[in-house]
């Protein structure tokens, strides 16, 4: 799901499993998420990610503002570490400008190099270590899937 412009408060709330981006949310946005990506291109309200037990949220935050909106009682703010999964980003804006003309979306990757730079990455802490868990074993059963498991964390 694309949004060109702002959400309301409790956006992606109980999201199990969509992509969404979107150019600022309201308050208590991914609220109870279990799973799926949320990318927002803006400002975040307060209490971002209270409850949230899985999937990832990539948060555009250029003035260092958002870990003191975010409630960090069970995630952690990371950055995008991997060329895999900074490509997996960009494409989300990509397709976010393809099916909205978002301005800032464009903006945004007008300044790819820099831009990704400014992304927290929050991730719930338990979903990171299962994650972790499952390419461990994964690796020594099949060693194939260590590039999507990467991505996913």
């Amino acid at each position: 799901a694309f949004f060109r412009g702002k959400a309301g408060e409790r956006f992606c709330v109980r999201n199990s499993g969509a992509l969404a981006v979107v150019e600022g949310v309201g308050d208590h946005g991914c609220e109870y998420m279990t799973g799926g990506r949320v990318v927002v291109l803006g400002e975040t309200g307060r209490n971002f990610a209270a409850g949230m037990s899985g999937g990832v949220a990539y948060i555009l935050d250029p003035e260092q503002a958002f870990p003191d909106r975010c409630n960090k009682g069970l995630v952690a703010l990371e950055t995008v570490d991997t060329e895999e999964e900074a490509d997996l980003l960009k494409s989300y804006i990509e397709e976010h400008v393809a099916m909205t003309g978002s301005e800032v979306g464009k903006k945004v990757l007008a300044s790819w190099p820099a831009a990704v730079n400014q992304f927290v990455k929050v991730m719930p802490t338990d979903y990171k270590r299962v994650l972790l868990q499952m390419a461990e074993e994964g690796e020594e059963e099949d060693a194939g899937d260590e590039a999507q498991v990467s991505i996913a964390y």
